[in-house]
Parts: C-alpha cells; structure tokens; sequence
C-alpha cells in the first residue's frame, strides 16, 4: 500500500463565476484518484498579480491526503483545470480555474515541471493567509514559519468574501 502524504493546494479564478469554480473545484479535489480532501480555508477575493486589467480573483487553499506523488497529483490538478475551461492566454492573465500545488510533505523538489515548495507562495498574501488559517505554526522545509511570513505581507485589497447566495 501506498504511503499516505499531505499537499496543500492554492486554489483561484477570476473568470465566468469565479467563486463558483473554486467551490466546484474544491468538490472535486476530494474526488481525485488516492485523495481525499481533509479540509479548506475561508474563501478571499485579491487584486490581481500580473495585468491590472482583469477582476480581482476568488482564492483558497486545500489540505489534501494523497497516495498520489507530486508529479501525478500535479497531472491531476492540470486535468481539473482543464475541465474548468482553463486557457493560457498570457502569464498571470485571468483564468477560470488556476491550482497550485504549493507544498508535499515537507518535500523540495525542483523539476522542469515542478517546484516545491511553491516558489511564488511567500510573496503572496491570497496563498499564505488562508494556508497559516489552516495550519498556525506550520514551518516551511526551510523552518520558517507560514504565520510569521504571513504578517509580513501588505493584506492591501485582500479580503473575506462569503459563499455566493
């Protein structure tokens, strides 16, 4: 049998509904091949990293259980992105549907395909608020402190938002 492991997902959408794509898609994370998802943060809206000229975006961040490894949950949350409608258009360009697979385990892996952790996930409030909401006192594989980090960070148009009615 598989060993069981921990991911953390960063979850966000700009596009065509975009708290609706982030519940929908937090439904199926725990619908994945060997994963259950264990729980997820309170939803925050953010300005946009990258073009000014797009909507703020819905964010989130899961706790996954996986026996899936990092390369094959990553083929998977690419998947989910797809059936969300995801488009490449341009770098930070608004999305339907945009899955980060943040950190596996205390894990650092560095692939063409993918790094961990997230290389980005310490500049970005959207990602360490809601991750250090889930996990007070999680530590980073380097040792620091995703709270810590977190209160470090302009908050500047970061807000809660509230399910849609």
């Amino acid at each position: 049998m598989r060993q069981r492991h921990l991911a953390w997902i960063g979850l966000g959408s700009n596009l065509d509904g975009p708290h609706d794509h982030v519940e929908r898609a937090l439904d199926e994370l725990d619908a994945l091949p060997l994963t259950r998802r264990r729980r997820a943060s309170r939803r925050y809206a953010s300005r946009p990293v990258g073009p000014a000229d797009q909507p703020d975006f819905v964010n989130a961040v899961a706790e996954l259980e996986t026996r899936l490894s990092p390369l094959a949950l990553l083929d998977q949350l690419q998947a989910l992105e797809q059936r969300h409608g995801r488009v490449r258009a341009r770098r930070w360009g608004p999305r339907t549907l945009d899955l980060d697979l943040l950190l596996y385990d205390d894990r650092q892996l560095s692939t063409p395909r993918l790094t961990l952790p997230h290389p980005e996930m310490v500049r970005r409030a959207f990602v360490l608020v809601p991750l250090a909401e889930l996990a007070p006192g999680m530590r980073l594989p380097d040792g620091r402190r995703v709270d810590a980090l977190a209160e470090t960070l302009d908050r500047g148009g970061l807000r809660q938002v509230l399910p849609s009615p």
